[in-house]
């Protein structure tokens, strides 16, 4: 996931606010309610893991069934997954690939999910977060068609030396980072179901217990190491959470490719 993407706790939206997504209608003021209740919050900050590759080799343990299945793949989603996609796909000697998809944000703030698109045009929406919102179909319709021209660029450059893997009949394991809303997995899974995946599973190592849940009745497994309750954003659970970057994403994509 994109790790600026973080499931707001509560942010302010005319006279009201947003707690985890929903609607609220407490008297706070700058989008907390109160100060002290926010450090509390941050306070109880917990580092799980050490970086997205030991995360990766932990979830690759609890995976260790697919080890050598001829018939599995890995799919990272961009751009931080790619990297804890590519620990378990090194652990389990599985293909490694990747699944184009976006967030679609708020009018208001960008970076609250309403929903997501992935690189074939599947989306998942939130459809009572939009109503909510009082978000516009000429907004949506606008932003999609933006964010399917950058899945399409990045994934020009992402494939242009590491073709597409079929995935029709095949078992599919999506792996990111971490899930705060969810919106850009659930985007995944409608996209591979599309392309006719055989059987799904989900493999990130922390998500909130709600979004987990919903992942979970979606796919055929769901591997999922924390759910914590206080939930900020993914990386407050991470030692080292930096940015990756494009070149680090091709670099794993044909480091995976070469020959043992």
């Amino acid at each position: 996931m994109d790790e600026n993407e973080q499931r707001f706790l509560c942010r302010p939206y005319r006279d009201n606010c947003i707690i985890d997504n929903k609607l609220c209608n407490c008297p706070c003021k700058d989008g907390i309610k109160k100060l002290s209740w926010k450090l509390t919050v941050f306070e109880m900050r917990d580092c799980m893991f050490n970086d997205r590759l030991s995360a990766g080799k932990q979830l690759a343990r609890r995976l260790s069934h697919y080890r050598g299945d001829v018939n599995a793949v890995v799919l990272g989603l961009p751009r931080g997954g790619i990297v804890t996609a590519y620990a378990i796909a090194k652990e389990l000697h599985l293909p490694l690939d990747l699944i184009g998809v976006r967030k679609i944000g708020a009018p208001f703030n960008r970076e609250l999910a309403i929903g997501a698109i992935a690189e074939k045009g599947e989306g998942y929406f939130d459809e009572h977060l939009i109503e909510s919102l009082g978000v516009s179909k000429d907004y949506i319709a606008r932003t999609v068609e933006n964010e399917k021209r950058v899945i399409l660029q990045r994934l020009k450059q992402y494939r242009e030396h590491c073709p597409k893997y079929e995935i029709e009949g095949k078992t599919v394991i999506l792996v990111d980072d971490g899930l705060a809303t969810g919106a850009t997995m659930k985007a995944a899974i409608k996209s591979v179901h599309a392309e006719g995946a055989d059987r799904i599973v989900v493999a990130v190592p922390v998500a909130p217990p709600d979004t987990a849940d919903e992942i979970r009745a979606e796919v055929d497994e769901t591997v999922c190491l924390e759910t914590p309750p206080f939930f900020a954003a993914v990386g407050q659970f991470y030692e080292e959470f930096s940015q990756v970057e494009d070149e680090e994403v091709i670099a794993l994509l044909r480091q995976s490719r070469r020959p043992n």
